[in-house]
């Protein structure tokens, strides 16, 4: 058979198996092992669990299990309701500060937490149901909380991004730094477009108010006095202060991803044990359970999706299309264009986690060829993947949403979130236009990388 015969091949029995409602881990390992069946040596299907073994051994990929047991011991407390309390209070003077407040909220929480379920979970479960009760129409409240849990893929530590990192054998360091920029430029646009909306709701309640009396939460402004703010702070200046704290671990040179992840577990642990008295067995199964079930859901993703690049490599499946599109010889930013569109469509199907490890190997070659940097990609392909999270069909945040919020239609919801689809590709094209935004940071702490 020719090359292209079986990577046609290849991609009819991928699509048929991942259709047939097979989890994805599953379906990677089979389309595997039957390609490793008929077309390569009989030998390398008894070689299967060294190869994943192999490629799993990455001191990189042991960062995972520990973010996820820190983002655990934050989640599953009060840290997040209490975080948010504290934003409420101090933004109480802004117009549409409650909407803002909940901007940042998600922003500070992903940045601890690392996970986007996560953070729509914890800040909208207090978030959405205040909004509510301000006056806030329920699509408006919704999608501020979903499009803010987000940034819990590209703030970090993400998960996202050490995949990323693994995949295209860049730095991890680099990475981090790189989604800081943008991360801070999402907050302030959807901080902005939020001000923007409440400005209209207000203006209509108003409007409704002075022409048939008809009262809205949303008129009432409530001020809070300087006591009441810094009460607020005990309980989360301790979580910050654990968040500077491994930032300034890595970055300082200090301790390695994996070990600044430990660092931020015990640390974590120690800190809700303090706080809020979560100690006990009863208190704790609970964080290690959905730590173990996490972990070894996303370890046999990556497992099989390495194993799933491997036979795509050995049957040079992968090379011949980065060759193919290289061959077109089209404009480096239509290359680009067509791979993000692919990465959208993608989206509607696949987690971020799956779309990294199966379109590695087939989209970083042709676009280290075409000149581009791959640190800023990866922060590029990351805020086009935070996209999948918010829109239909699949849209994972939707569905937290709309499991909080049940009362709230998934009409609303997805009408409420579009507007932050829109910001989120503006933000894209700005990137391309200065990417210097991603970029900037990294160069800065660590120097310029040898091309």
């Amino acid at each position: 058979m020719s090359i292209l015969t079986i990577g046609l091949l290849f991609a009819a029995v991928t699509l048929l198996i991942m259709f047939s409602g097979i989890s994805i881990a599953f379906a990677l390992g089979i389309v595997a092992i039957i390609f490793m069946y008929f077309f390569m040596p009989a030998s390398s299907l008894d070689t299967v669990a060294q190869n994943v073994y192999e490629e799993m051994s990455s001191i990189t990929l042991m960062s995972i299990p520990l973010f996820i047991l820190k983002g655990a011991a934050i989640g599953r407390s009060r840290a997040g309701k209490d975080l948010y309390d504290a934003l409420h209070v101090w933004m109480g003077k802004v117009p549409g500060g409650l909407g803002v407040a909940n901007v940042f909220a998600c922003a500070l929480f992903a940045a601890m937490a690392g996970s986007s379920p996560a953070t729509c979970s914890a800040i909208g479960s207090a978030g959405i149901p205040e909004m509510r009760k301000r006056g806030y129409s329920p699509g408006f409240a919704a999608g501020i909380i979903a499009a803010g849990g987000t940034l819990g893929i590209l703030l970090p530590p993400s998960i996202t991004m050490i995949l990323y990192s693994v995949a295209a054998e860049q730095s991890l360091g680099r990475l981090f730094l790189a989604a800081i920029g943008p991360g801070i430029m999402l907050v302030v646009f959807f901080s902005a477009y939020t001000i923007y909306r409440f400005r209209k709701e207000y203006a209509s309640a108003y409007e409704a108010y002075s022409v048939n009396a008809v009262p809205n939460p949303i008129l009432d402004r409530q001020n809070y006095t300087m006591q009441q703010k810094m009460s607020s702070l005990p309980r989360v200046l301790p979580f910050l202060v654990l968040l500077i704290g491994v930032m300034v671990a890595l970055y300082g040179g200090y301790a390695t991803p994996a070990e600044t992840a430990g660092l931020g577990a015990v640390f974590a642990f120690l800190l809700i044990a303090v706080i809020y008295k979560m100690w006990r067995f009863k208190d704790l199964y609970p964080l290690l359970d959905v730590t173990i079930r996490e972990s070894a859901m996303l370890m046999f993703i990556i497992g099989m999706s390495l194993l799933f690049a491997n036979v795509m490599s050995y049957l040079h499946l992968s090379q011949t299309a980065a060759q193919a599109i290289v061959d077109l010889g089209t404009s480096r930013w239509v290359l680009l264009a067509a791979i993000l569109l692919m990465v959208i469509v993608l989206g509607f199907f696949l987690p971020p986690v799956s779309i990294i490890l199966m379109t590695s190997p087939i989209f970083l070659p042709p676009l280290r060829a075409a000149g581009f940097d791959l640190i800023w990609f990866g922060v590029v392909m990351t805020i086009v993947m935070e996209t999948g999270l918010i829109h239909p069909p699949v849209g994972l945040n939707i569905f937290v949403i709309k499991n909080i919020a049940p009362d709230i239609t998934l009409r609303e919801i997805i009408w409420g979130v579009m507007p932050f689809v829109v910001i989120m590709l503006l933000s894209v094209v700005l990137l391309c236009v200065f990417p210097d935004i991603a970029t900037g940071l990294p160069n800065w702490v660590m120097g310029t990388p040898l091309v």
